[in-house]
């Protein structure tokens, strides 16, 4: 998938349909990543919206039986089909990974963070911050207001923003193992 530099790969706040999360069964997605199924996975990486009737060509399947493993792969999580913004394009300057301190449950705060309409990304993880969180802003005072939601998030203990100035890389084509 071709992406601008600028791109942070997520529609910009208040754009498009909102995120769509899934479960996904222990297990149940490997079993769907056969050969071929990374295949289509891959050549849906280099152009999202590439036919199907060429995909099949390319790994040896008709264009319905892509079309059923590309919807038995979304239905399970494994991968997603969306357009890929430029948050500078679409008036959003200003983007920040926050990193955030929590007491208690950390996935409950997670979910929290996750609900506010301007964080595109929330990880836990192990180091000085127990989450991260990405935001895509119009400007410095949506930033300082995020910040003061966030904080604001029951189990949040602080928060310290790290403001991108320029993106280097960013690539959504690290393959199917």
């Amino acid at each position: 998938m071709a992406t601008s530099p600028q791109s942070n790969g997520r529609s910009a706040p208040g754009h498009g349909p909102p995120a769509r999360r899934v479960t996904v069964r222990e297990g149940a997605a490997h079993a769907l990543l056969d050969g071929v199924a990374k295949q289509i996975i891959e050549q849906l990486q280099e152009d999202g919206r590439r036919p199907y009737a060429t995909i099949g060509k390319a790994v040896g399947l008709s264009e319905a039986a892509v079309r059923q493993r590309v919807q038995r792969l979304l239905d399970a999580g494994v991968m997603q089909i969306v357009a890929v913004t430029d948050p500078l394009q679409l008036g959003f300057p200003r983007q920040a990974m926050i990193g955030v301190r929590a007491s208690g449950d950390l996935e409950a705060v997670a979910d929290r963070l996750a609900e506010l309409r301007e964080v595109d990304y929330v990880v836990i993880t192990a180091g000085s911050f127990d989450l991260l969180t990405e935001v895509v802003c119009r400007n410095d005072d949506h930033l300082l207001d995020i910040l003061h939601r966030l904080r604001a998030v029951e189990g949040v203990v602080a928060t310290e923003a790290f403001v991108y100035l320029k993106l280097r890389k960013q690539t959504y084509s690290w393959g199917t193992a």
